[in-house]
């Protein structure tokens, strides 16, 4: 399936390697509040280390959109990786990203030695794929080592740009291992294939839904764009989120699922509320009675209950959206009912990024599922069938 090189196809001892890194971590008051990203790159880092690479890691972080703001330096991600590693990771300082000080550090270094780079996005030009930022980090390397997944989506000077400046472009342990179970997934899944997609809007996840609906054999939809479906299908649904403008692209995707002999599952209730709070009484309707001055905010018990039935003989789970408003106590039921089921079942569960995987953290389950994805858009992307740019500019086996 993956057809790129990877890290175990070069020597890299003695060399410069560049590696590109998600350490697109949350802060909270100028601390990481998941580390996660950071742990997920330990594999490919060690790796490298151990085969006596010198390293020069880089990423973005949150959207500076160009400008140096000290919120969103990686300062705090060097002290953490020192921590993981065991071993400095030297945190080359420069608002500029690249420049003589940064030079210098990776002029000084010894075999291992690990040097980690300012926020990429620092660089205005990064978001544009600017061929000067590109070049500049390209002279820094011999090597280049994208472990990005969470970022192979975009086509910026770290993901892509550099690529081209560089003589060997070979992916990271976990860009192997997210295409690896995604591309299995969806190519040549374990049968039965079900699918459960939830989240706020239909407009998202269109092309997904579309993919997906020639390979699955089940589709679950909750979360927000449930009720676009259930009003395609002439029921009433209240002040829910709606998107007039799907409901005939929704239409469409019941008679593909009837085409296809997919099965294709919308709610049969919902909790409702007259406002979007968790300090509000809520009730349970059914999906296609909701009263004019109410919403739904999560799938109703009876729904959670045919949602489990559809997934219990599931080989190969593939879950991507919350199934109502997580955040909220009152209407996390849903997600967290489905999440512990899956967490159960003897079936390939895969978790693809995004609200899922915070959905799963939150209720302690990550360590059960097969695989949590470390990219929300990028997953989604891939799910469509695209070709990701940062995938594309590897080398190929």
């Amino acid at each position: 399936m993956f057809n790129k090189k990877t890290i175990d196809d070069i020597n890299v001892k003695g060399k410069r390697v560049l590696v590109r890194c998600d350490f697109n971590v949350p802060m909270k008051e100028g601390k990481i509040s998941d580390d996660t990203r950071i742990v997920a790159s330990l594999p490919t880092l060690k790796k490298l280390i151990a085969d006596g690479g010198r390293l020069i890691l880089c990423s973005h972080m949150g959207k500076p959109k160009g400008e140096p703001l000290p919120e969103l330096s990686l300062a705090p991600v060097a002290k953490r990786l020192s921590e993981l590693l065991g071993k400095e990771v030297v945190f080359a300082k420069n608002d500029n990203v690249v420049g003589d000080n940064v030079t210098a550090a990776v002029n000084n270094m010894k075999d291992g030695d690990v040097v980690l780079l300012e926020n990429t996005r620092y660089r205005a030009e990064e978001t544009k794929n600017g061929e000067n930022f590109s070049k500049e980090l390209a002279d820094l390397a011999d090597i280049f080592v994208n472990d990005a997944f969470g970022s192979a989506h975009r086509a910026h000077s770290s993901t892509v740009g550099v690529a081209s400046f560089v003589d060997t472009v070979v992916s990271g342990y976990l860009m192997k291992k997210e295409i690896d179970f995604l591309g299995n997934a969806v190519e040549d899944p374990k049968r039965p294939f079900v699918a459960v997609l939830g989240g706020s809007k239909v407009s998202s996840k269109i092309s997904v839904i579309d993919y997906l609906l020639e390979k699955v054999d089940a589709l679950i939809i909750g979360g927000g764009m449930a009720y676009t479906f259930v009003k395609a299908r002439g029921g009433k649904v209240g002040k829910s989120l709606l998107e007039d403008e799907y409901l005939d692209y929704s239409k469409k995707m019941f008679d593909k699922a009837k085409e296809k002999g997919v099965k294709l599952l919308i709610p049969v209730d919902t909790v409702v509320a007259k406002e979007f709070s968790n300090d509000v009484p809520n009730h349970v309707v059914k999906i296609d009675e909701i009263p004019d001055d109410e919403m739904g905010l999560d799938i109703g018990p009876e729904t959670v209950k045919l949602y489990i039935e559809a997934l219990k003989d599931a080989k190969t789970i593939l879950w991507n959206g919350p199934m109502g408003v997580f955040e909220m106590s009152n209407y996390a039921k849903g997600t967290q009912e489905l999440a512990k089921a899956m967490a159960d079942m003897d079936a390939i569960t895969i978790i693809g990024g995004g609200d899922s995987a915070a959905a799963v953290k939150q209720f302690g389950l990550e360590d059960k599922m097969t695989h949590i994805s470390t990219g929300g858009g990028a997953s989604l992307e891939f799910l469509e069938g695209t070709e990701l740019p940062g995938l594309a500019a590897l080398d190929n086996k």
